[in-house]
């Protein structure tokens, strides 16, 4: 097994397909939350996106919202960690 294959995570990411907004600066950026685990998730933008050092993300329909940062991404998809 090659080097990368290797899975580095610490927490089990489950796929999902979910409406979210990632909110900072007083407003807020529609996205999709593609697979998300206890430490962080992947989401992905209609557009390509820069997001600020620290924002939250808010998926209304589990009444979840979690302070996040971005630690990778890649055209449309951007990787998020808790804080």
């Amino acid at each position: 097994m090659s080097e990368s294959a290797i899975e580095k995570r610490t927490a089990r990411r489950y796929k999902v397909l979910k409406g979210a907004t990632i909110a900072f600066d007083g407003s807020g950026v529609s996205c999709t939350v593609r697979n998300l685990s206890s430490k962080g998730a992947a989401l992905d933008f209609a557009s390509s996106i820069s997001l600020p050092s620290s924002f939250m993300l808010v998926i209304e329909s589990e009444q979840f919202i979690r302070r996040c940062h971005p630690v990778w991404s890649h055209d449309k998809r951007i990787g998020i960690e808790f804080d």
